[in-house]
């Protein structure tokens, strides 16, 4: 008896924890200074990260249909599409709701830990269909909008943790301008200090994924854990940088304490 009670109690935890990973959060962020509150010099910026499309429980038509007709300038996709090569048709249609919502400065991708468990040639499939579908993908490198005027500068910062980044290369003759920094791992702003960034948009730790009581499993994942820093916006040496919680999951299709996450920023 006391084990069919058990049983009964853990079955019904992974239940609810599945439903979890259906109830998506919308965040919306906002670092408008206060002398732009009325300009049109402002950018809203659709920001996914940690797709994972092995473990995804939002269809592309539920994506799209919770993101719904807002006006959106830009997007960000901070990696981690996807583990296996089967999967990258998967990732067509969840690019092609995201084209519908025609960003008037176009799609930006940089790529996580997972998506280099795939082999050189599956890999170059991955970024093949990304640019494809109107994606564009940075590693270690950056491009230059004009925007009202003004420089935008999109630095795409390869994966830290699997020792990809190359910052110096990445902010080679990088004109004048704001610069938005797009990357996997947000560990990567401890080694920024001296690189100057408006805005650092990252994901990688899933918010815990199991975050109950605490997320103790993500210790060896860098100093920002340690650092209580996980999730949502924070700061370092006066920079303000950003961790999504990411819409899919990885191991166990499964959240605790944490959601998958669609963010809306908007920066001026």
């Amino acid at each position: 008896m006391v084990y069919f009670l058990l049983s009964f109690i853990l079955i019904l935890v992974f239940y609810r924890a599945y439903k979890n990973t259906k109830k998506i959060k919308i965040n919306r962020v906002s670092l408008r200074k206060s002398e732009y509150e009325n300009s049109k010099k402002q950018l809203t910026i659709l920001h996914l990260s940690d797709i994972h499309l092995e473990n995804i429980s939002i269809s592309p038509k539920e994506l799209s249909s919770i993101i719904g007709n807002k006006t959106v300038d830009m997007i960000a996709l901070t990696g981690d599409f996807l583990d296996r090569k089967r999967s990258i048709p998967k990732l067509i249609p969840y690019l092609e709701e995201l084209n519908k919502l025609n960003p008037k400065y176009g799609m930006y991708a940089v790529f996580g830990n997972h998506d280099y468990f795939l082999r050189e040639n599956n890999f170059k499939k991955l970024k093949n269909t990304l640019e494809e579908y109107g994606c564009k993908t940075l590693q270690n490198e950056r491009i230059t909008l004009k925007i009202n005027g003004e420089n935008i500068n999109i630095i795409g910062i390869d994966d830290y943790s699997t020792n990809r980044s190359d910052i110096e290369r990445s902010y080679k003759e990088l004109p004048n301008g704001y610069n938005l920094v797009l990357t996997h791992d947000p560990n990567i702003v401890l080694e920024m200090k001296d690189r100057p960034f408006d805005y650092l948009l990252s994901g990688h730790f899933h918010g815990g994924q199991i975050h109950w009581p605490k997320p103790y499993h993500l210790i060896k994942m860098g100093k920002l854990v340690r650092m209580n820093m996980v999730k949502g916006l924070h700061y370092h040496e006066g920079k303000p940088f950003y961790i999504s919680e990411g819409l899919g999951q990885t191991g166990v299709n499964i959240r605790v304490g944490s959601r998958p996450e669609i963010t809306f920023h908007e920066v001026s």
